[in-house]
């Protein structure tokens, strides 16, 4: 499966209801929520056309509340390579789900999974590889598996399968 395909599964599960898109090409991922969604979709631009990137900002998509949907990124603070060792855990504290739910989204494709710590020159970066956060996103993953995805995560999810099963 490429990045295209997820492109089109979104638009497929999603496009009607909510009026987004996933798009590749990107220098950074970004939400970039539309002010007319009829005219011009909300758009989730994930980075370049790398699948991983595709999996992860779907994976945020579809934890995003109604409101955070309507701010640019979600509203989250995000602060690029470099971040100190604070900044850094409050980073992982805010991507435990989104990268649960990517490992899951991963699983379904078939695709190896790598957790992200996204700051590979930052002063935290042995804060980052911490096997601290991998046991928390893999314990948030089973948690999901046992009490099942929010809806619109199930709902990729499941179509992933289907087209998979499909070949």
């Amino acid at each position: 499966m490429d990045s295209s395909r997820l492109e089109r599964i979104f638009v497929e599960c999603f496009y009607a209801d909510y009026e987004t898109i996933l798009v590749g090409g990107g220098c950074e991922p970004v939400y970039l929520p539309s002010d007319h969604p009829s005219l011009n979709p909300h758009r989730i631009i994930y980075r370049e056309d790398f699948f991983a990137s595709a999996l992860h900002e779907v994976a945020h998509w579809c934890l995003a509340g109604r409101r955070r949907r309507t701010l640019e990124d979600y509203g989250y603070w995000y602060r690029p390579d470099g971040r100190t060792r604070e900044e850094q855990e409050a980073f992982e504290r805010v991507e435990v789900k989104p990268q649960a739910v990517e490992w899951i989204f991963s699983d379904a494709c078939g695709f190896a999974f790598n957790l992200s710590a996204d700051n590979l020159t930052g002063a935290a970066e042995e804060a980052a590889s911490s096997m601290e956060f991998e046991r928390a996103v893999m314990a948030r993953k089973d948690r999901y598996a046992a009490e099942n995805l929010p809806v619109r995560a199930e709902k990729f999810r499941t179509a992933i399968l289907r087209l998979n099963s499909s070949f």
